[in-house]
Parts: structure tokens; C-alpha cells; sequence
């Protein structure tokens, strides 16, 4: 991975895999896969956002990887999963579905948590018999199910057509954003940070969104354009944990509160003051603890039993 594509020091500075492989989804989509922490520890696996990489959850990472196997992986097009023509939340689903199965034993169960599209992933593989025999839990964080253009706040306007209209113009731009300027780390914690945000997570988010293909974060953005996953939340019925900042622009408190709401088996609903987009970076602890909670009550006793009937 190039130095241009995340921090090189620092609590965000990715830390070396034990061992990489490459999962091949439904489609052939070919996908860079990372697994760090011991053997036959309680497994946990990581999926990041639109114009993200395995980079945004190097924090996690480092404080999981100490007791837990920790696998995080690209999706399609970002980092160095290579870029493919397909993309949808179907999409999504295969990738993820071929991950758990290039990683995990048949049968093993296993915390999932995703960030924004990473947790969009979670809810489009719901229904998936690969996600059931696998997920014991999840945490969805700063994510949404639908109407994600119409509900965003990047925009000061008074919500209606016309400001639906333009941000859809701005999250959907062909522009490159560019190096990574005083500037655009302005912009970039404008959009996705809460205005306390430190000046090495605005540094560490910016090297990791601007590292994106221009083509890739526009084709994605299409998708998350019309996405709705409203029904596919009534299926995610393993233990869900759901986290968001209130200062959120891109995925604001509406949605997680709507997805409370819906999710069959909500086990937690954290709203995190003054923090934007950017929970796993402006978090990095609570997040991480979240998933230990998680893997604690959901994965640990599932272990024991496996253990005791072996």
C-alpha cells in the first residue's frame, strides 16, 4: 500500500497483516483481504465505507488484533481491490458473502461491524444463508438504509428538491479531489468530522478518501444515490449494536434512530455528541470497545459451548 494512501505513523497508521489473501466474489470481483491477530481467536470482521479502505480501521485494528483474529478487506475498487464494472448493494452482498467464506470455518461465528457503506454492506447481505451462518453480531456505524441523498445535512439548505438536487451534484461529482491540501482537509472535516476533530484524524481521512479512484467513489456514489435497503433491515435479525456521531452530515442521527427502529434485535443505540461521519477514526476507542462488548457476549459464550460439546 502507498504511502500516499494513509498516515505512515501515528494510532492510524494501518499495522502489518499476519497474512493477506485475495477473495474472488460471485462475479470473479477480486478483493484484497487482510487478517491480523492470533489464530482461533474470537473472529471479527470489518467493513469500511464508500471511498475508504482497510486503512480507515487501523486504530481498531491495532487494539482488537491483540486478543481477537481481526479481518478486515476492500471492497470493490477501493484500496487494492481492483476496480470492477458491477456495482450495487447485491454486489456488496457477494463480496462480503466471499470473504466470510475465504476466512472463516464452516459454521464460525463472527462479530461484523461496517461504517457507512461498510454497514450497508451488512444490511444488503442480511438475508444471505453465507451471512447468517456467520454474523453472531453486528455494529452498524454511522450508516443509513435508504434516502441518503434526500436526508444528508453537507448541504446548508432547508431540506427539499432543491437541496437534494445539489448535493446530489456534490456527492456525485467527477472532479479529482487532488492532493491533500490545507484546503481539502477543511473541506473533507466540513463534510465527514465533527468540528473537534483532531488535526491527525482529519490527516489520516484525508489521506484515505483522496487515495480513492475519481471513477470509482463516482460510480458508488450512484449507487448510494437510489439505495434502499429498508427491507433488507427487517431481515438483519442477529444482535445489532448501532453507533452515530450527532454532528453527522453524511448519515445524520434520522437514520440511526430509523434503523433502532426497525432492526429485529437492536441491542444498543450509542449517539456520540459533537462527532461527525468519521466514528471509527474520531472514536477509535469507543468503537473498538463496542466490538469487544459485542464479541463478549455474543461470540465468547457460543465458543464455550462449541468447546464443551467438542
Amino acid at each position: 500500500m502507498s504511502r500516499l494512501m494513509h498516515v505512515a505513523s501515528g494510532p492510524y497508521a494501518p499495522p502489518v497483516p499476519v497474512r493477506e489473501l485475495t477473495a474472488v466474489s460471485a462475479d470473479g470481483a477480486r478483493l484484497h483481504v487482510e487478517v491480523h491477530g492470533p489464530d482461533g481467536a474470537p473472529a471479527v470482521v470489518l467493513s469500511h465505507g464508500w471511498s475508504c479502505s482497510t486503512a480507515f480501521w487501523a486504530a481498531q485494528i491495532r487494539d482488537l488484533a491483540a486478543d481477537h483474529r481481526v479481518i478486515a478487506y476492500d471492497q470493490r475498487g477501493h484500496g487494492r481491490s481492483p476496480a470492477n464494472p458491477m456495482c450495487s448493494a447485491d454486489a456488496l452482498a457477494d463480496d462480503l458473502e466471499a470473504v466470510l467464506a475465504a476466512t472463516l470455518a464452516p459454521g464460525e461465528k463472527a462479530v461484523l461491524a461496517g461504517h457507512s457503506m461498510g454497514g450497508m454492506t451488512l444490511m444488503a447481505a442480511a438475508g444471505r444463508d453465507r451471512f447468517r451462518e456467520h454474523a453472531g453480531a453486528v455494529l452498524l456505524c454511522s450508516t443509513g438504509s435508504s434516502r441518503l441523498v434526500a436526508e444528508s445535512l453537507v448541504v446548508p439548505m432547508r431540506a427539499g428538491r432543491s437541496r437534494t438536487w445539489l448535493t446530489r451534484k456534490v456527492l456525485g461529482s467527477k472532479a479529482p479531489l487532488g492532493p491533500v491540501t490545507p484546503v481539502a482537509r477543511r473541506i473533507l472535516k466540513y463534510a465527514t468530522m465533527g468540528p473537534g476533530s483532531a488535526p491527525g484524524m482529519v490527516e489520516a481521512c484525508a489521506r484515505i478518501v483522496h487515495a480513492c479512484p475519481r471513477k470509482v467513489r463516482y460510480a458508488w456514489s450512484h449507487v448510494l444515490d437510489t439505495l434502499d435497503l429498508d427491507h433488507r433491515v427487517r431481515e438483519l435479525s442477529v444482535p445489532a449494536a448501532v453507533v452515530v456521531g450527532t454532528a453527522d452530515r453524511m448519515t445524520p442521527v434520522v437514520h440511526a434512530r430509523s434503523l433502532v427502529a426497525a432492526l429485529p434485535h437492536c441491542v444498543g443505540s450509542t449517539e456520540l455528541p459533537g462527532l461527525g461521519h468519521m466514528t471509527p477514526v474520531e472514536a477509535p476507542a469507543l468503537i473498538a470497545t463496542r466490538i469487544r462488548e459485542l464479541v463478549s457476549t455474543y461470540i465468547g459464550s457460543q465458543r464455550i459451548q462449541q468447546k464443551e460439546g467438542a
